[in-house]
């Protein structure tokens, strides 16, 4: 006798095919920070998979690390986010390739992680999926800044007033809710605004991802809004720090610092309080290529 099977709910359909990673932006020249970067995601988020933007073609060496530690290099047409970056930054030839971070909304998941190479993790990121919640919680951050955003005619623009300034070397979103459409359409549209109320100074992606959200009145939430115990710190410089027993950071209120970001340093870092956790990853990462006789 034949028994009927049970059909699949809809809730265990969209559980079963709901996939996540991390995306990041990399190439040869940044080799010191990447080596850095997955050697602590190896240590911390090795279940999430890691998605590899070339920021260029020095690639020789990424490509060899990537296979080593079992990243996937994105394979995704780049051509009109470069001409956008060389629309918008004529003169910035070198920095515009920046905007590739914009590519992880390109990436067949349903949350990513975009994380900037200069990054070591601490704890595991998987407490910050799973948060989206289209019209209530679009658009996750780790800091808000009132820095390196707009200028002073940011409230000239009712989009733009009262909104969450944030920095973008950490986000958690979905290309259900973000597209890269929505960056070409806003310049299509919006361009001109845009360069008015952008901050100068060397500024890229960050500019134009919070113009952007906010343009699109997405709800930008702090992940400390949704998870309880989370920092809003990351910054390399980070003041009162702590650490507890199994040597994670905390910060001054003893809530749990999930990574560190060494924002606009362009040597290797020293001096600070989270600079031995970056040695200790660097070292490893070392030792690893080593045995692999990559060098």
């Amino acid at each position: 006798m034949q028994h009927a099977m049970t059909a699949p709910s809809p809730l265990m359909e969209a559980e079963k095919a709901k996939s996540s990673g991390i995306a990041i932006v990399a190439n040869d020249k940044v080799m010191h920070w990447l080596l850095a970067f997955l050697e602590s995601w190896q240590a911390t988020n090795a279940t999430l998979p890691i998605y590899l933007i070339p920021y260029d073609d020095n690639m020789s060496m990424t490509r060899k690390v990537a296979e080593l530690y079992g990243v996937t290099i994105v394979d995704v047409d780049n051509k009109e986010l470069d001409a956008l970056a060389k629309r918008l930054y004529p003169w910035g030839i070198v920095k515009r390739n920046r905007l590739r971070k914009l590519l992880s909304l390109a990436i067949p998941l349903d949350e990513v992680i975009h994380l900037d190479a200069d990054i070591i993790l601490f704890r595991d990121l998987r407490d910050v999926l799973g948060l989206l919640d289209p019209g209530k919680t679009d658009f996750l951050v780790i800091e808000r800044t009132h820095e390196y955003v707009y200028n002073k005619h940011q409230n000239e623009y009712d989009y733009l007033r009262d909104v969450t300034l944030f920095n973008d070397g950490f986000f958690v979103t979905s290309n259900k809710i973000l597209t890269i459409q929505d960056f070409y359409d806003a310049m299509q549209q919006d361009e001109n605004v845009f360069h008015r109320v952008r901050q100068r100074g060397g500024l890229y992606a960050q500019p134009l991802t919070n113009f952007v959200t906010h343009r699109k009145r997405l709800k930008i939430i702090p992940v400390h809004e949704r998870v309880e115990g989370v920092s809003g710190e990351s910054y390399h410089e980070a003041k009162n720090v702590t650490f507890d027993q199994n040597g994670l950071p905390l910060d001054e209120w003893g809530r749990k610092i999930y990574f560190c970001h060494w924002a606009g340093v362009t040597g290797n870092p020293k001096g600070g309080v989270f600079d031995g956790l970056w040695k200790h990853y660097s070292d490893k990462a070392a030792l690893r290529i080593k045995e692999a006789k990559l060098v």
